[in-house]
């Protein structure tokens, strides 16, 4: 659990980014990490048990990054669409990783009875460069609007659309990290023009849920399973967690439409963001994963069972 107060190296305070830092800060990214090696080899890795379709296609400079979904071969009208995202923010390694072990792992336990869609790295520059922004200094989780400026955001947003099937479920892969508020919560108060207000990490795994449609039940049962995995983040002294009143244990709710989250593209009945602490020295980068796969499995069990037992399993569209 970290606390920070910091000021930021680019720009002037209370003045926003112009073109000028914008370049000062591209020119301070380093690429620390492969793309091609951690994920685009696992996902060819996947062809044979799953279709992978290549959905879009970055240019940064010279670097070229395509970005790949993988789907349930043995997709059907008659089921319902399961959407699974990770590596918005590319910094958050579990996101991306989980994701793709959930593919290896686990998805072929739900073969014939849903529709997987999984987008394990939204955002590759990012994750090559350990890094929340894409190379333009715009945050993907901020621009799942139709004026969003992200192409990684377009792109997946592009994506969805042209999915016919009803989607039941949406769970997007997120860690919360001590640089949140080290690095990347002073780089966006620089951008901004804005002063840095120091907060405090949670200790432990939440979730996001949505605040104009909460699904209160579903969360805890994911809370159910993680913790079997990893510690849950206990609200702080005024009972909120990262700023935010605690709606349950481990449970917080953001208006997603109006911040332009990544789980605001459908009406899913049941969506959530998943946020694993991978700072904590109780964890491992293999229990993060771990935690993400579990978080994973408890939300499809969780909205297969209630989508059985409603009427006619009757699932909003798209």
């Amino acid at each position: 659990m970290s606390t920070a107060s910091a000021s930021y190296p680019i720009g002037t305070p209370g003045t926003p980014w112009g073109n000028a830092e914008r370049a000062e800060w591209l020119s301070r990214q380093t690429r620390h990490r492969s793309y091609e090696s951690d994920v685009l080899s696992v996902i060819e890795r996947l062809r044979s048990r799953f279709d992978v379709q290549e959905y879009g296609r970055l240019e940064y400079g010279p670097g070229v990054y395509p970005l790949m979904a993988i789907r349930s071969r043995d997709w059907r009208a008659d089921r319902p669409v399961v959407l699974i995202t990770g590596g918005v923010h590319g910094y958050e390694t579990s996101g991306v990783q989980g994701a793709l072990q959930f593919v290896e792992q686990q998805a072929l336990d739900y073969a014939g009875r849903v529709n997987l869609l999984v987008a394990p790295c939204v955002s590759p520059w990012a994750y090559e460069r350990i890094h929340r922004w894409n190379a333009n200094a715009i945050d993907p989780n901020r621009s799942f609007r139709d004026d969003g400026q992200a192409g990684e955001s377009a792109a997946l947003m592009q994506l969805v659309a042209s999915i016919a099937e009803p989607i039941l479920l949406h769970i997007d892969l997120h860690e919360t990290t001590d640089t949140d508020e080290t690095e990347f919560r002073p780089a966006l108060a620089a951008r901004d023009g804005k002063p840095f207000e120091p907060g405090e990490i949670p200790d432990g795994f939440y979730l996001v849920d949505d605040t104009e449609s909460p699904q209160p039940e579903f969360q805890q049962a994911l809370i159910e399973a993680v913790e079997k995995i990893t510690h849950i983040a206990p609200a702080d002294d005024n009972g909120e967690i990262l700023g935010s009143p605690a709606a349950a244990r481990g449970v917080i709710q953001y208006p997603l439409a109006q911040l332009g989250l990544c789980t605001s593209m459908t009406n899913a009945r049941y969506r959530t963001t998943t946020e694993v602490y991978p700072d904590s020295d109780r964890v491992t980068p293999e229990l993060c994963n771990a935690a993400q796969v579990a978080a994973v499995c408890a939300a499809i069990d969780y909205a297969l069972s209630e989508h059985l037992t409603s009427p006619h399993g009757a699932v909003p569209r798209a």
